[in-house]
């Protein structure tokens, strides 16, 4: 016992000199908003510049939202695309048709929300049948819904058919990139640490067995996937907000083909590999923008490559510290040493 004592307290001091203080994460989420407000503001940043941190903000909520059932939950959903169409969309005609001009910035983050809520409500449409079953049904489901959402949107003439919807004002700003990019990480980084998170994790390790152990898995399956689908929507609405036009091409197989390069890139089960794979691929798009459509050979080549040389990517099933809850990192750290003392006293 007074070893442990000693290591937790070695381990405490070890985390709060990694994040410097307690009001570490606080702090850097309101420099970093203030940051995005000046450079919004003053245009220190070029505008160019702002617009890829936009869209790489656009494509973390993506990536987090769809790594946790992906990479936590150890399913295979394809139609991330699908539930991002909804949520631009539905904060698309909100803005546009609904709300009056003169108070579309205050009434701007609504219709955000109201896009998450309307690809959440979708989601849970598409997760009851799809959880009744076990395997790569929910991939071939979820390709199927993506692809029927692109249908249904190039025959509906009132949110403009294929030709697609404009007039939304460029309410998206670095300043609410930000805030909701931050928001969706925090959430989902909560979600896994919960109660809640451990019996996502323990489908993707045994299904069954958490079945036995009085895990309602069915109910946990619908729960990460509505919430999941919840964030896709939200990203939808500042995609359609910073482009200022949608259409339902935008949405295709080949937009959820992107997110699963990100996901795999970065590494599943991890908040950090999500954000460190959607920075790579994000920053690798403007690169490889002169290459024209070869860019679009690429990318699923890349794919390709990871699941044959790196299938769980970069950080697969790795945390950075700065994500994980203080006892999580001791209980990996002290696991870790009795391991490696295991397997010292083996040889």
């Amino acid at each position: 016992m007074p070893k442990l004592s000693t290591a937790y307290h070695k381990l405490l001091e070890q985390w709060h000199t990694l994040t410097g203080c307690k009001y570490f994460w606080p702090v850097f989420m309101v420099a970093g908003l203030l940051f995005c407000a000046a450079a919004s503001t003053f245009e220190f940043l070029d505008l160019y510049l702002q617009l890829i941190l936009i869209y790489v903000g656009i494509n973390i909520i993506l990536t987090v939202s769809l790594n946790l059932i992906n990479g936590y939950m150890g399913e295979f959903s394809v139609g991330h695309a699908g539930f991002m169409a909804v949520g631009a969309y539905v904060a698309s005609l909100l803005t546009v048709h609904v709300f009056p001009e003169a108070a579309a910035n205050i009434l701007f983050p609504l219709a955000i929300l109201a896009g998450g809520v309307g690809a959440a409500f979708i989601g849970f449409l598409v997760a009851i049948p799809s959880f009744k079953t076990r395997g790569d049904y929910l991939a071939i489901v979820t390709l199927a819904f993506c692809m029927i959402v692109k249908s249904v949107l190039e025959n509906i003439d009132a949110v403009g058919g294929p030709r697609g919807l404009l007039g939304m004002e460029k309410l998206t700003t670095l300043p609410w990139v930000f805030f909701w990019t931050a928001l969706s990480v925090w959430v989902i980084r909560n979600l896994v640490y919960s109660n809640f998170g451990r019996g996502v994790l323990s489908i993707r390790e045994d299904e069954i067995a958490s079945d036995l152990m009085s895990v309602d898995t069915r109910q946990v399956k619908i729960i990460a996937f509505v919430v999941s689908s919840f964030f896709a929507g939200i990203a939808g609405g500042l995609f359609a907000h910073a482009l200022q036009f949608i259409n339902p091409r935008m949405f295709d197989i080949i937009k959820s083909t992107d997110i699963l390069i990100m996901v795999y890139l970065g590494g599943i089960a991890s908040i950090s590999g999500s954000i460190i794979g959607a920075v790579i691929y994000t920053i690798l798009l403007e690169i490889l923008r002169p290459l024209g459509i070869w860019r679009m050979v690429l990318m699923p080549l890349m794919l390709v490559l990871l699941m044959i040389y790196r299938p769980r990517g970069i950080m697969g099933l790795k945390e950075a510290r700065l994500f994980m809850p203080l006892s999580d990192f001791l209980t990996e750290k002290l696991w870790r040493q009795k391991k490696k003392e295991a397997n010292d006293a083996s040889t």
